[in-house]
């Protein structure tokens, strides 16, 4: 057989030894690099499940039969037109010029803060309050916040909005 064969033989054959041989060596190349490129990866953190729950039936209501709507009275609390109440203006009246005292508390022995005098409007932001046989609310002078304190109502006069 070595004789005979011609020589495009022995390249076809030479070719498929260093085909074969390249072909060897890149497996083993392969098996050899692999581990290598399998290094650790970092640990992916683990994946987050939410809970939703099943959506829910509406409940169907049977619209009740109409009924007749009366007309609401008033509240009790409610003042009168013209009567003193909280968020009302008063005007002190009837000192004979001596002047208001607006205390610290509703009391007559309460020390007084300064003196309110006739004429002068304050606007109601508290009270009333039963003390001493008097009734009280707390005034505050709309034009200077400092100007407050409880008053006894025999003195103030209910004046309307400005």
């Amino acid at each position: 057989m070595g004789k005979n064969v011609s020589p495009n033989y022995k390249v076809i054959l030479g070719s498929l030894f260093l085909a074969g041989f390249l072909l060897c060596t890149t497996f083993i190349y392969i098996l050899w690099i692999s581990p290598n490129l399998s290094m650790p990866q970092p640990a992916q953190p683990a994946s987050a499940l939410t809970v939703i729950p099943a959506p829910t039936s509406t409940p169907r209501f049977v619209t009740p039969s109409p009924v007749p709507i009366s007309p609401t009275p008033p509240p009790t609390n409610t003042p009168l037109p013209g009567t003193i109440a909280l968020n009302t203006y008063v005007q002190i009246t009837g000192t004979g010029g001596d002047g208001l005292r607006l205390r610290v508390s509703p009391a007559l022995s309460s020390d007084p803060l300064f003196l309110g005098y006739d004429s002068e409007v304050f606007l109601v932001t508290g009270g009333p309050s039963q003390e001493d046989g008097y009734t009280w609310w707390f005034l505050t002078a709309p034009y200077d916040q400092t100007r407050s304190g409880w008053a006894v109502v025999n003195y103030l006069t209910y004046v309307p909005s400005p």
